[in-house]
């Protein structure tokens, strides 16, 4: 299957969660700001399902990565922000770490002429 150059790349399993940890490392955001956030440090080439998201968010908040509050967004929109709790930011190290592992063994893989 082919796939058009300008359109965003499908999420690998199990990437929602560090990318959501990434982007509140950064700032409490409300839903809506992490879905940009992330398609904005990717070039445009990724994006995040809002299913996959907020079912993401909930998950992260009930395993006390994240913590929310209730508050108006830019638009003037009540909106729930969501801010890294001190588990999430050792989460995110924790990730990070393996994901780049990961990714250095699968390149070993691929580039192997």
């Amino acid at each position: 299957m082919t796939r058009d150059s300008a359109s965003p790349l499908p999420l690998l399993q199990g990437t929602v969660d560090v990318l959501i940890l990434k982007a509140l490392a950064w700032a409490p955001l409300h839903g809506y700001g992490i879905s940009l956030w992330i398609r904005e440090r990717a070039d445009n080439r990724l994006a995040v399902e809002d299913a996959a998201l907020y079912q993401a968010l909930h998950r992260l908040e009930r395993k006390g990565l994240v913590t929310s509050e209730w508050g108006v967004s830019d638009a003037n929109r009540r909106a729930r922000f969501y801010s890294l709790a001190k588990p999430g930011r050792q989460q995110l190290q924790r990730e990070v770490k393996e994901l780049r592992r990961y990714f250095e063994a699968l390149f070993l893989v691929l580039d192997t002429p």
